[in-house]
């Protein structure tokens, strides 16, 4: 379901925080006065929407295309086909193919979210209709869905948590998905039917964003017709999409209209329905197609994008068929005005028939997702080796911190803000502070108890603030003399947004709108643990030594908190993800502390962890990908790149992996007082030198 926020609903801060950094970032554009001005703006555009998809192979590998099955119909053939996209990656297919002679025009189909993918009867219609008009046809199943999901019976959908499995590698699956379009055109290519000159491409929905980028990417697509998906990127703000149409930090760099105009000179179609979603209506899509007009006429063809219109629903009914078959008739044969041409007669299939693998005799090895995912992502853990001595770790350290906040994070570092306000009277005080302009957020502090110790232990969890009275962990750290703080971070606790959750990701709407904008909520949840630090320190309330313990979740927050802030003096992780790697979807995780290219920029959460060092660390248990719980021994092998880091500071007895303990044991366990003491260690808080850089 789509929803749009409501002005007195919980979390609307947090939207406006965003919609406003958003129209910041793209006040004041105007379209390009020359064709000079575009030519120069398409190059940093087309380049900046690579680095966002992570880049493409340099050598594409074989395709090895396969013909499983071949049915004849009334003017045309269906083949089942299947051909290698990426090693070991194959795409499932059906071509149309018109009992015609000679080099044929060519219509890439790609599909949206409906289950059934390339079999859906939306798809399967305008592939017949295609067909019998004289086109080729390919339609293809994208990435996760349809025949390539997880389990091999009716497709699944590929969103959420499966697609967020490639988010810490650094490719997005909307970049999988105009990659895999990019192949399906050179196996298109390999045929003998087809005119290379004379290729279009058509979607809706999802399969409209996919046909929106591979027109503006691969200019071997003369016809472009995307259906129901055109809108405009701040509207998705406040709005659920699926993260196949997410273009990380989009909004760093260009409008919706930026991306369409790189389709010009070639032939562009916008269908639009009246009923449909925000992000996808008629007057977004004026707002993005009122900056493309202009590009087309500084190449002097106006007449080569078009505006269309329905009064319906979200969909790709007959009548936008209709549309559809005109525009390529007249653009990829040269035939017509380009009116609407009556759709052909025709008879869809039953939907297992089209299938290349029915039932389940689908091959056991097949390349889903998370499997892509999992694979790729051990290939960039391989380049994160631990250096032979403390110096060479510590160069390592510094570049992998700089990386971490600027290129990853997005910036943590908080700017100078307003003393806070405090709210209520000791033992247990509330203070509110401004992480940054438009955020306010608020913690409670209460005095350790009885005998009082000196030390500050900060409990984060994104599931909103702990007192101690309501918290097992809070109050042992509270009997044990110590000050505690509870703090509820951002779009989290008391300021979730209250339609945040996506099926198996419960702050999926908060963290994409974040992603539009190239901040990640893993940064803007560290940048206000940082603030908070600054604010407590202005107020006189950072007493001794500073623990932060992450439960769940959070423990990423508090992992990268201090890997880049030296305040932090001991960090506990309870119960955390202690790995990006996953072959199965991400459960019980949060989309939010799965920032795009953190694996391939900064490590593995074994290496953000090494980070920390020498200052005390302790892992009290731990979890996979998938949510199952880790034991002593699979927790100290994923855990062994740390450990060697600490053994090289000759900290080792700062590190403490265990499986879960109580609270009581846990907070005993969180001594300051170093084991490793006896082995020449100070006594005093180890300090790591601070990482003072720009925001972005």
């Amino acid at each position: 379901a789509i929803q749009t926020a409501a002005s007195d609903e919980p979390g609307q801060p947090f939207l406006e925080f965003v919609k406003s950094r958003a129209a910041d970032m793209r006040a004041g554009e105007e379209p390009p006065a020359s064709l000079d001005e575009w030519r120069k703006k398409r190059v940093e555009i087309r380049k900046r929407l690579l680095e966002a998809w992570g880049g493409f192979p340099q050598d594409p590998c074989p395709l090895n295309p396969q013909i499983l099955e071949t049915l004849q119909r009334d003017g045309y053939r269906v083949e089942k086909i299947i051909f290698q996209t990426m090693p070991e990656v194959w795409m499932t297919a059906n071509a149309y193919v018109p009992d015609r002679t000679g080099k044929l025009p060519c219509v890439l189909c790609v599909h949206g979210h409906w289950p059934e993918a390339k079999q859906d009867p939306h798809v399967q219609s305008r592939c017949i209709g295609l067909a019998k008009l004289g086109f080729f046809v390919l339609a293809v199943d994208a990435f996760g869905a349809g025949e390539r999901g997880i389990v091999e019976g009716r497709g699944e959908y590929h969103g959420e948590m499966v697609a967020a499995t490639l988010w810490p590698i650094g490719r997005p699956l909307g970049g999988l998905q105009l990659y895999e379009n990019r192949r399906a055109v050179d196996y298109l290519l390999t045929r003998p039917e087809v005119d290379g000159s004379r290729l279009g491409i058509t979607g809706a929905s999802g399969g409209g964003n996919q046909t929106m980028y591979a027109g503006a990417c691969d200019e071997r697509f003369k016809a472009v017709v995307p259906v129901c998906s055109v809108g405009n990127y701040q509207a998705y703000l406040g709005t659920a999409c699926c993260l196949c149409e997410m273009v990380p930090g989009a909004l760093e760099f260009t409008e919706e209209w930026g991306v369409l105009s790189l389709t010009a000179p070639r032939a562009l179609m916008v269908i639009n329905a009246t009923q449909d979603q925000i992000q996808f209506s008629v007057g977004e899509a004026k707002k993005s197609l009122a900056m493309v007009e202009p590009v087309y006429r500084l190449f002097d063809r106006p007449q080569n994008v078009k505006h269309a219109t329905f009064e319906a629903p979200h969909d790709y009914n007959q009548p936008m068929r209709e549309t559809m078959y005109g525009w390529m008739t007249r653009h990829l044969k040269n035939e017509g005005d380009g009116a609407p041409i009556p759709e052909p007669k025709m008879k869809v299939e039953d939907l297992g028939t089209l299938r290349c693998y029915p039932g389940d005799t689908r091959p056991d090895d097949w390349m889903t997702i998370p499997r892509f995912a999992a694979r790729e992502g051990r290939k960039l853990c391989e380049r994160v080796v631990a250096p032979g001595d403390a110096s060479a770790w510590r160069q390592t350290a510094r570049r992998l911190k700089r990386r971490l906040d600027q290129e990853v994070l997005g910036g943590t570092q908080p700017k100078p803000g307003a003393k806070p306000r405090r709210n209520a009277a000791p033992p247990a005080q509330t203070f509110e502070f401004e992480p940054e302009p438009g955020i306010r957020l608020n913690a409670t502090q209460t005095a350790g108890g009885a005998p009082q110790r000196s030390g500050t232990m900060i409990v984060l969890s994104l599931e909103g603030e702990a007192k101690p009275a309501d918290n097992g962990l809070s109050m042992a750290a509270h009997q044990s003399g110590r000050t505690v703080v509870s703090l509820t971070l951002r779009a989290t606790g008391k300021h979730a947004y209250s339609h945040d959750k996506i099926r198996r990701a419960p702050d999926h709407n908060t963290a994409e709108w974040s992603s539009w904008l190239g901040r990640p909520l893993l940064g803007q949840w560290v940048l206000d643990l940082r603030a908070a630090l600054n604010a407590l320190e202005a107020d006189a309330g950072l007493s001794g030594e500073v623990t932060v313990i992450g439960v769940g979740p959070a423990g990423v927050v508090a992992l990268c908190a201090a890997a880049l802030d030296s305040r932090i003096q001991q960090v506990v992780t309870v119960g955390s993800l202690a790995s990006y790697i996953s072959d199965v979807p991400f459960e019980n995780q949060r989309l939010g502390i799965l920032p795009y290219g953190i694996l391939r920029d900064a490590g593995d959460i074994p290496h953000l962890a090494a980070l920390v060092a020498p200052r005390k660390l302790i892992i009290s248990g731990g979890v996979n990908g998938g949510g199952q719980t880790l034991g002593e021994a699979a927790l100290r092998q994923q855990f062994e790149f740390t450990s060697r880091v600490y053994a090289l500071e000759q900290a080792a007895g700062a590190l403490t992996i265990l499986p879960a303990m109580e609270d009581a044991d846990l907070i005993r366990n969180c001594s300051l007082t170093l084991p490793g003491q006896r082995e020449g260690l100070s006594a005093e808080p180890a300090r790591v030198d601070p990482i003072d850089v720009p925001r972005r």
